[in-house]
């Protein structure tokens, strides 16, 4: 039993992450039905500009003194404005020309663009895996035979903490409401006066700015990261979004702890290598019992 509940909390804090990923394939699906394979790539620039930001503090003397919270403040910020001008960025060079082209075409240039991400960020820091500054103390808590560290509920809180502030800002302000009928019928919309082009360059900023915070926690949690870390962990979290319901914020909130919790119990109680297995078996499952996902919904085909 003791082992079952360390493996869920393991899993929650894993889930979380891929959540947050997650959450920035769902919007950028759900607006322009775009599948944006270099968003993972992005997730890892995050932790990248964050040590980089770290750093920049450090190299300056400006930590001394100064207090935790504002440091994490300032790097966090950071990354996700960064991550956030990258992905405007990625749709304004490489996605907006091929909004109406066949669907293989803006495929191809997302894994095109994901390459070309891993490789600025190998020259950048280097092929090996560098450590992330230790600027969060790490306090763990023991219950037993459980173990329960403050990075894990880190990780949970901050990803719940954005989901909700996502939903509450698509349903209650003026730009969620443009994305949504962007979402609905972009030609429409666009009758309606509101700036297409406009609002999904800002769709691909908030996505891309909460990837940075994923990038951002997970190297809080690994304490260490890698050029090529956004090659698997996007998948997995692209897999959430469809788990969940891909276009659902919710959905992908529930399909990334789903996929932590799987990944972490079959690796707990299994093999670790099964648990990546096991993570697209489930995927599989899904897609042949309900093709929309735990929570999405069955819409005709836009014409």
């Amino acid at each position: 039993m003791e082992l079952f509940i360390q493996q869920v909390i393991n899993g929650l804090s894993l889930g979380g992450i891929y959540a947050l990923i997650a959450l920035g394939y769902t919007m950028v699906y759900g607006i322009i039905e775009l599948i944006n394979f270099a968003h993972g790539d992005v997730y890892t620039l995050g932790s990248f500009f964050s040590i980089a930001i770290i750093g920049l503090l450090d190299a300056s003397g400006r930590l001394h003194g100064v207090p935790l919270l504002l440091v994490l403040a300032v790097a966090l910020a950071g990354s996700m404005i960064l991550c956030g001008i990258v992905g405007v960025l990625l749709e304004r060079l490489a996605y907006r020309r091929l909004r109406n082209a066949p669907r293989l075409a803006p495929l191809i240039t997302a894994i095109g663009a994901s390459f070309i991400l891993e490789n600025i960020m190998q020259l950048w820091r280097g092929p090996s895996p560098i450590p992330f500054p230790s600027v969060v103390p790490n306090v763990t808590w023991h219950f037993g035979g459980v173990n329960l560290s403050s990075n894990e509920v880190l990780v949970v809180v901050m990803a719940l903490f954005l989901m909700a502030v996502l939903q509450i800002f698509i349903y209650n302000t003026r730009l969620g409401k443009a994305m949504r009928a962007t979402a609905q019928d972009r030609d429409a919309a666009q009758l309606m006066g509101i700036n297409i082009n406009m609002t999904i360059a800002l769709t691909f900023f908030i996505g891309s700015a909460l990837a940075g915070v994923g990038g951002f926690v997970s190297g809080i949690y690994y304490g260490s990261t890698w050029f090529y870390n956004g090659f698997e962990a996007g998948l997995k979290a692209f897999t959430a979004a469809v788990l969940g319901g891909i276009g659902n914020v919710a959905g992908a909130m529930l399909g990334g702890f789903v996929i932590g919790m799987v990944e972490s119990l079959t690796a707990g109680f299994i093999s670790d290598q099964w648990a990546t297995v096991a993570v697209f078996l489930l995927l599989v499952l899904v897609l042949i019992f309900r093709p929309s996902g735990l929570l999405g919904e069955v819409l005709p085909d836009k014409v």
